[in-house]
């Protein structure tokens, strides 16, 4: 069985491509991804993983990286890390910092069965897209599985693999706003997860802070959190 530290770094190579050096590329999206954050640090009670952007200048890097060092293991909230100032003011100084993103990161413990029948969407039969979810007919040759649960024959909710390594899966989820909170985006989660442990591969699932009902829904499938991230674009 994978440890925590272990899966963060299956995590941190689903989200985004690498070099040889294991320096950050692209976001890794089949579609096409933008570029990777310039910082990932990823923490979990079992030790500490940080990535850099390949495009940063070796001497920064030393810097962010002394820093990365000093992150007490063991760090899953929502607190900070303990050097963000320091990370975003030694990144200022190479380019503006554009943003930051920090969140959990979970995994499935358990498998149910949706309490709802779901259906696998291919190109074969994309036409179930519409009324709701047509931007996602581009996506459907690579990122499956893709699954979908219909009410009076519409499609109202869908999960998908958005980031997709040999290893790993990291799920997308959306419902439509009318059918929110009806338990529909569990179900879905749920079957999707269950297609991917078929593919011998781990099923993830992350989100942000702020993102509370993503939040909840973790806690409604029962995900057990490894670890969390903190990037700085």
């Amino acid at each position: 069985m994978l440890n925590d530290r272990e899966m963060l770094d299956i995590h941190v190579r689903a989200l985004f491509t690498h070099d040889g050096r294991s320096r950050l590329l692209s976001v890794n999206e089949p579609w096409g991804g933008g570029p990777a954050p310039r910082l990932f640090l990823g923490r979990t009670r079992e030790g500490n993983l940080w990535r850099f952007r390949a495009d940063l200048p070796t001497s920064l890097i030393d810097e962010l990286e002394a820093l990365c060092a000093d992150e007490p293991a063991g760090a899953v909230s929502e607190n900070p890390p303990r050097h963000v100032e320091g990370y975003v003011r030694l990144l200022e100084g190479h380019a503006p910092v554009r943003g930051r993103v920090a969140g959990p990161a979970f995994h499935f413990t358990e498998y149910p069965e949706p309490s709802r029948p779901v259906l696998t969407v291919t190109e074969a039969n994309a036409g179930l897209l519409r009324g709701g979810f047509e931007e996602f007919v581009e996506e459907l040759a690579s990122a499956q599985p893709f699954v979908a649960l219909a009410e009076g024959g519409r499609v109202v909710s869908v999960c998908r693999s958005v980031r997709v390594t040999d290893a790993a899966h990291e799920a997308g989820v959306e419902t439509l706003p009318d059918f929110r909170g009806r338990g529909y985006a569990k179900d879905v989660v749920a079957g999707w997860a269950r297609l991917v442990r078929t593919l011998d591969a781990v099923p993830l699932y992350s989100t942000s802070w702020e993102n509370n009902a993503s939040r909840a829904l973790a806690g409604k499938l029962r995900l057990s959190q490894y670890g969390s991230d903190f990037q700085v674009i």
